[in-house]
């Protein structure tokens, strides 16, 4: 009865050190307000990319702010943050794990950046 029981507790224990978010990256759709297009230099300490815009881009999950420095390409230029945030139900899922979502918090996988974010500009 006692190996039984060990048994059980070790496979939940190790079970229960894996991260509950796989995926590294996170899609972002980003477009101009005025409705142009350009590029634009993104940015965390995870990543560091040139993209077009309008467009979908795969984004390296990261506890830092995501940062842009854009061009149109009538020459107007936009600079700025999209805030990183925590993915409250993953994270809420690890707490009921032994890891207390610890792997999630050392590889960032429990953040995110919005589906879609508009860039403002003048």
């Amino acid at each position: 009865m006692n190996k039984s029981l060990i048994l059980i507790f070790s496979i939940f224990f190790l079970q229960s050190c894996a991260t509950i978010v796989n995926d590294p990256t996170v899609p972002v759709a980003l477009s101009f307000s005025d409705g142009s297009s350009g590029t634009c230099s993104l940015s965390n300490k995870r990543i560091a990319l040139s993209a077009s815009i309008p467009g979908t881009h795969n984004i390296r999950r990261s506890d830092d702010d995501l940062r842009y420095d854009c061009e149109t390409a009538d020459g107007k230029r936009a600079v700025g943050t999209i805030k990183s945030s925590i993915e409250g139900e993953k994270l809420g899922a690890s707490v009921v794990f032994i890891d207390l979502g610890i792997t999630d918090a050392i590889t960032d996988k429990h953040r995110t950046y919005p589906s879609s974010f508009v860039i403002p500009v003048k």
